[in-house]
């Protein structure tokens, strides 16, 4: 395969959408700034990683912090409202509406991915005989992102969460 050729062709990395709620940013509730949402160390200092940890949002900002620890987890399912950080319930930094609906990210790893779904032209999904993550962030993807005819929308949509970062 030479070089120019990767830039067209996505293979899926079977991330899910828990593999992003590491780092998430979010629109701060203090000053309507950028946030963060990570994880939190426990009593003994560890950084827990999975869905249920402590979670800490923290505004660079305005100096807002919240603490989080094993309450309710509202994952984001509405196409037509804005995205939520599953924690907290503040609107996602990364998002921005289409006349489809939202694209959003949790972090610019998980938009990353998303774009160079989007911008290939050759999508390798996982095989059907497979049995490992068949549900994978890129393959829970609306319809509409998917489609080749939505290609240039969903990729200016993403270029203006970018530009969200940069005035921020």
């Amino acid at each position: 395969m030479s070089p120019s050729s990767t830039h067209h062709r996505f293979r899926d990395p079977r991330s899910t959408k828990y593999d992003f709620l590491v780092s998430v940013l979010v629109r701060c509730p203090g000053c309507e700034k950028v946030a963060h949402v990570g994880t939190a160390p426990d009593l003994a200092g560890v950084h827990d990683q999975g869905l249920f940890a402590r979670r800490r949002l923290v505004c660079r900002s305005c100096g807002t912090a919240k603490e989080w620890s094993r309450g309710g987890v509202a994952l984001h399912r509405d196409r037509h409202e804005p995205a939520t950080d599953p924690h907290f319930g503040v609107p996602l930094w990364l998002q921005t509406e289409t006349r489809h609906g939202w694209v959003w990210a949790y972090n610019l790893e998980h938009l990353d991915l998303i774009r160079r779904f989007v911008q290939a032209p050759l999508r390798e999904g996982i095989p059907w005989h497979d049995h490992g993550r068949k549900m994978t962030v890129v393959a829970r993807l609306p319809a509409w992102m998917q489609q080749a005819k939505n290609r240039d929308e969903v990729l200016r949509a993403i270029a203006r969460i970018h530009a969200s970062l940069l005035r921020a």
